[in-house]
């Protein structure tokens, strides 16, 4: 696949981008970056790509990504809605590795500031006290400037290397194919699957959007994506799913077929092997 290269700039005044986003689209592309990225969502909500692992975002989620990992936030239609009420606000941060200098990391204080780093190759969701922690930081370092605004950083680096609760979300033998001639290919297929999740896509349909022929597009796709179309669709439709358990306006049955699922078993068989929780099991553990 091909993610689109995208230049993070800095300032005179900084070594390091931070800034605070109001809009849903910024960066709404399959895109990568030299510079880490952390990301705070204080309001959003969507689906989360990272490099192969896809999963939904919701309000509070703070997530590291590591340099080069290709990655994008796609937000729920919601908030693109005129009379909607879905509002965003999301902090982020980006850094190189070595903007304090190419031995800074390699102090025997920093040594799990380092590991941190490079665990983000694989992206990192923070979660636990952590999360609350980098929820409060975050803000003070798109607001600070002079030694705070590195102090805030470092701050919150330590706070994911001391949390017990951060989950790593990309498989460990995942590699970018950043052949020129695909850029825009697997952006298409993202698309479309996002937009018609909720209904059965045939190979064909799917292989059109590609412009590839069904049998070119199964093997590309699993070649680039390190999963079946399937399985990409199931999890799309899994987190979705995720989504209406915890807010509880349906029930679990109307959320199986809302989701795109045309079998009750099916739903139960797909949603426990991706969470590892049935649908009512993991809806209690948010109820």
């Amino acid at each position: 696949m091909k993610p689109h290269l995208l230049n993070v700039a800095t300032d005179a005044m900084h070594s390091f981008g931070a800034r605070r986003d109001v809009q849903p689209d910024v960066n709404n592309r399959w895109h990568y970056h030299a510079a880490l990225e952390l990301i705070y969502f204080k309001k959003g909500k969507g689906t989360q790509f990272i490099g192969d692992n896809i999963k939904e975002f919701n309000d509070g989620d703070v997530v590291l990504v590591g340099s080069n990992l290709p990655h994008y936030w796609r937000f729920d239609s919601s908030f693109f809605e005129d009379n909607g009420n879905a509002t965003a606000d999301i902090y982020v941060v980006h850094f190189k590795e070595d903007f304090w200098g190419e031995t800074f990391l390699n102090l025997p204080e920093n040594k799990e500031i380092k590991k941190v780093i490079e665990q983000s190759k694989q992206g990192i969701q923070v979660l636990g006290k952590a999360k609350k922690a980098l929820a409060e930081l975050m803000p003070k370092i798109v607001e600070s400037d002079g030694i705070k605004r590195i102090t805030y950083l470092m701050e919150s680096l330590a706070e994911i290397a001391h949390g017990k609760e951060a989950k790593l979300l990309v498989s460990l033998g995942f590699q970018a194919n950043f052949a020129e001639n695909e850029k825009d290919r697997i952006q298409s297929i993202y698309n479309y699957t996002i937009n018609n999740y909720k209904k059965k896509i045939e190979l064909k349909e799917i292989a059109e959007v590609a412009q590839i022929s069904p049998n070119s597009f199964c093997k590309f796709f699993k070649a680039k994506s390190r999963k079946t179309y399937t399985q990409f669709i199931n999890e799309i439709r899994v987190g979705h799913a995720c989504k209406l358990l915890i807010e509880d306006k349906l029930s679990v049955k109307e959320i199986c077929y809302e989701c795109g699922f045309f079998n009750f078993t099916s739903f139960h068989k797909y949603f426990r092997d991706i969470t590892g929780k049935s649908p009512l099991s993991y809806q209690k553990a948010f109820i």
